[in-house]
């Protein structure tokens, strides 16, 4: 030890060897210590061991030391025997406090014991005395008391023949009053003197108790047998019939069916149990709120008296009950996965495991070995992972509803000032709430003191985690399932009807393109933080899967899907156009074509799908910053000679040839491009109304450009293609960004008609601008006629 290492100080070693001295402690392990500690350290240091030499000490002394650590050695020594001789004083002055002490107590002792050996002769008198006395009156009284007992014996045997006469009788009474437990116990009790003197003396008696019992027995069936029966009823009639000796053993398959059979009942009030928490307030408030947990209650103590009855009654059961044990709580969690499959509360799914959390506490009791807890936290593993899904999906399901809402109104017709605006607010709101409402749901069975969620709690942070992930995924994919973009069975299922179906969903796209906008900038923020607030940890995922809620894959997932809905929603919105395009140039004889008296009603369509995007861009898009692109100089410059070619060109058609002057034409036309200033048509596509609304013009025009490119026009279809074109460039300027290239695309068209036309002479100005102010004035004129 360390003590053994550090050499003490020298009053200490002396204070010690003189307490071992003084209290006669063992010489030979002193001077064995003695021994050692001189062996150990120096010789000058054995001066208080029992082997110390004087002359030894001094030679050393005198060898090792000079003069002056002689005087200072002398000085020590002379303080150290003062002191030596203080603390010899002490001791003894203490010590001989504690044996004056003990002298005085003796004294008072002897004062005490005087005069008590004279009070123990006189006491020993009185006893010697009371004993004679006691043994002359049970001498005098022993005669009259064995009378008295031979008397009491008589009269006790007496009783019992009077009990056995009455016995027949008593237990009639008792199956009149149903009162079988005290009828068996009667039995039971004459059952000795029956076997003794049944066949002489009481044989009457026994054959009408037989009887008696014999109903008592068939009593005992019906009753074990009858459903109306609780639980522990039955029990009680087996315990009672094993008491007759009646073999249960053979009853023992009906009595376990029958068991089983009781466990629908449990189960019934716990399926009243689920009920009572999907009722409404008002409805709950007017009932009791303790009734129907109660009645369950009731239910489930009677059949773990019944288990405690039968593993007494069958103790080579336990397996059987075991099983039994396992079935409750697994019919008990069949029946939450079947009530959690409608949307429910967190409070609903914390009700009904606490209820069978008792229940398992009470089946612990009486049967430990089936470890029912186990089960128990193995089902509601699964159940609370089902709860946390379920409530996922029906929140996926919310939003989905708040979606259709748009087929659902064009297809009732229902017309609202804003309806695509509407049921955005609605989808974002759905969206928010239904995250913060799940969110909610689930801190509460974390809050929950239940132990059977506390060992779950890693395992609810991570379900809600991976919830949030998947849930966000499928909820793309649910985009787009709408959208019609990843399924083409639901595609053909949303446009069933028709072109007004396909509207419905154009618009449900684009506002699929901002709710992804919406979720990507401040609905994953939010649920982030709320997620770092209350359900961090986790862990049970382990380092290698990484994190379970990874919000910025998700951002990038809604950010590429906002832009891709969209180019969907302009795609949808275009290839409308190019339908009715489509139908515009494949139908008529454009060789044959008459000469144009107006503007064609292919032109109002087209208005009339360009004012449906502009209504729904506006309900849902930013307008974004004005830019109004228009033609620069250069391509004025280029659109003047261009005009005043086609000035010059048309003094030049008076002369030449038809086919002369469309060579001209064509080889003006494609010289004069080569000094226009190069137009850029197909830009970026902003989420704005001006970029949307531009993007999707300029498409429908190219589209009409081709189509005009594969037909061949005679001067009239030449014509009606230019008035429908000026009519076009006139109505749609004022509502796109891209001036320049919208004038550059309807250019391009009357390029590819006078490309594709036999006689390409145009309308002369004032014709052209009659027509177009006939067109305007039209609507104008409908409307006074509509007014009277």
């Amino acid at each position: 030890m360390a003590a053994d290492d550090v050499p003490l100080d020298d009053k200490a070693k002396r204070m010690r060897d003189l307490l071992s001295s003084f209290y006669s402690t063992d010489q030979t392990s002193s001077v064995a210590n003695s021994s050692t500690v001189s062996s150990k350290y120096a010789t000058l240091d054995t001066i208080n061991s029992p082997s110390f030499d004087p002359d030894h000490y001094m030679n050393l002394l005198v060898q090792k030391s000079n003069l002056e650590t002689l005087l200072q050695r002398h000085v020590e020594m002379a303080a150290e025997i003062k002191n030596l001789d203080t603390d010899l004083q002490m001791l003894v002055y203490e010590n001989y406090n504690k044996f004056i002490s003990a002298t005085d107590t003796i004294k008072r002792m002897n004062s005490n014991i005087v005069g008590m050996e004279a009070n123990m002769e006189q006491l020993l008198e009185k006893i010697l005395s009371v004993q004679s006395r006691s043994d002359g009156v049970n001498t005098s009284l022993f005669e009259k008391r064995e009378h008295i007992e031979k008397m009491h014996r008589t009269r006790n045997l007496l009783r019992k023949i009077q009990f056995i006469y009455d016995l027949p009788e008593r237990l009639g009474k008792c199956i009149k009053s149903e009162a079988y437990t005290d009828a068996v116990k009667f039995y039971t009790g004459a059952m000795p003197i029956f076997k003794v003197y049944g066949d002489s003396s009481f044989q009457d008696c026994k054959k009408a108790s037989e009887e008696a019992v014999s109903i008592i027995i068939k009593n005992l069936q019906g009753k074990l047998f009858s459903d109306s029966e609780s639980i522990q009823a039955r029990a009680e009639a087996v315990m009672l019939l094993k008491q007759l000796d009646f073999p249960v053993d053979n009853l023992k398959g009906q009595l376990f069916e029958k068991l089983e059979q009781s466990l629908g009942d449990v189960q019934f009030h716990f399926d009243g149990k689920s009920g009572y928490f999907a009722k409404s307030d008002e409805f709950a408030k007017q009932e009791s709120p303790d009734y129907i947990p109660a009645a369950h209650e009731v239910s489930t103590r009677e059949l773990v008296e019944a288990i405690r009855a039968y593993r007494v009654i069958f103790p080579d059961s336990e397996q059987q009950l075991i099983r039994i044990s396992h079935d409750l709580v697994i019919k008990h969690f069949e029946t939450i996965e079947n009530h959690i499959n409608n949307p429910s509360s967190s409070s609903e799914l914390l009700g009904m495991l606490r209820l069978i959390w008792d229940d398992v506490l009470l089946l612990d009791e009486v049967l430990p070995e089936a470890t029912v807890a186990d089960v128990c936290l193995k089902a509601a593993n699964h159940a609370v992972k089902q709860y946390v899904a379920g409530a996922f999906s029906h929140f996926l399901q919310d939003i989905s509803d708040s979606l259709m809402k748009v087929q659902i109104n064009q297809k009732e017709r229902v017309k609202e000032e804003h309806p695509l605006q509407v049921i955005l607010e609605a989808s974002k709101k759905a969206v928010i709430q239904g995250s913060m409402g799940v969110l909610l749901d689930f801190r509460q069975l974390l809050d929950d003191s239940l132990p059977l969620l506390s060992s779950l709690r890693d395992l609810i942070i991570d379900w809600v985690q991976e919830g949030f992930q998947d849930f966000f995924r499928s909820l793309y994919n649910r985009f787009l399932l709408l959208s019609g973009k990843n399924n083409s069975a639901s595609h053909v299922l949303v446009f069933h009807d028709g072109i007004q179906g396909d509207k419905t969903v154009a618009g449900l796209v684009l506002v699929l393109a901002q709710l992804s906008v919406f979720i990507d900038q401040n609905a994953i923020p939010r649920i982030t933080e709320e997620i770092a607030t209350s359900f961090s940890g986790g862990s049970v995922r382990g380092y290698g899967s990484g994190p379970a809620f990874v919000p910025a894959e998700i951002c990038r997932i809604y950010r590429s899907a906002a832009e891709k809905f969209l180019h969907l929603y302009i795609k949808m919105k275009t290839q409308r156009v190019s339908v009715l395009l489509k139908k515009r140039f494949t139908t008529p004889n454009w060789i044959k074509h008459k000469e144009p008296r107006e503007v064609h009603m292919f032109v109002d369509l087209f208005l009339q799908e360009l004012e449906g995007v502009l209504s729904e861009v506006k309900q849902l898009l930013p307008e974004g910053p004005t830019r109004k692109h228009r033609r620069a100089d250069s391509i004025s410059n280029g659109s003047t000679t261009s005009s005043r070619s086609n000035t010059l060109r048309d003094d030049r058609l008076l002369t030449r040839s038809n086919t002369q002057r469309a060579r001209s034409q064509l080889l003006e036309t494609h010289l004069a491009k080569l000094f226009k200033q190069k137009m850029e048509i197909f830009t970026k596509v902003d989420a704005t109304q001006d970029s949307v609304l531009t993007t999707i013009v300029k498409l429908c025009l190219k589209s009409l450009q081709e189509f005009v490119r594969l037909q061949t026009f005679n001067r009239s279809g030449f014509q009606q293609i230019q008035l429908d074109t000026q009519f076009l460039k006139n109505s749609i300027k004022d509502n796109v960004e891209d001036e320049a290239a919208v004038d550059f695309l309807l250019d391009e068209v009357i390029n590819a008609a006078v490309e594709r036309c036999l006689d390409p002479i145009p309308l002369e100005p004032p014709v052209l601008d009659r027509l177009i102010q006939m067109k305007l004035e039209k609507p104008k004129e409908q409307q006074t006629v509509a007014t009277p």
